[in-house]
């Protein structure tokens, strides 16, 4: 491998990595509800498709969650399995999904897993999502009253012994 080729191969390397952990920061973002490094996750016209949700810029698309995942709602995203390619300056990744929402105010649950197709492209601030969405595989909802013995803790509450 001549060192030009070398010089490509890592590059493309570090790229992969800095796709994972674009995605995982988006996940961690959304779950703690950091808004605004949540939306440096996406370039101004980033698009997102989930499952017929649509939204055609990053401040819909953020706007959107800080409304609706608000502080009465406990959430868990986490993206597995990931097939990224990296082409120069842009990159496709898909990820398989697996999520949990609730709502204690409203005694709701809903877990489910779904497919994520995202384009990401690199920036002078580094690799950014151009567009994210997912297809769910299955959605599961579910009354906390029909779940004996359930609890539900939120962030900040603790378990006294």
């Amino acid at each position: 491998m001549g060192e030009r080729d070398l010089a490509a191969e890592l590059d493309r390397l570090h790229a992969l990595e800095d796709v994972r952990a674009l995605k995982h920061r988006y996940l961690r973002c959304l779950d703690t509800k950091l808004w605004g490094e949540f939306e440096d996750c996406f370039v101004p016209a980033a698009t997102g498709d989930y499952n017929g949700l649509v939204f055609e810029d990053r401040s819909a698309l953020v706007d959107y969650m800080r409304t609706h995942m608000g502080p009465g709602l406990i959430s868990l995203h986490q993206a597995h399995h990931p097939e990224v390619v990296v082409d120069g300056d842009h990159a496709t990744g898909r990820w398989y999904l697996q999520d949990k929402v609730i709502v204690a105010e409203h005694g709701f649950m809903l877990e489910g897993a779904a497919i994520y197709d995202d384009r990401y492209v690199r920036t002078p601030e580094g690799w950014r999502i151009e567009h994210t969405g997912y297809r769910r595989t299955y959605e599961a909802t579910y009354r906390l009253a029909d779940l004996p013995g359930m609890r539900v803790r939120g962030p900040g509450e603790h378990t006294h012994a």
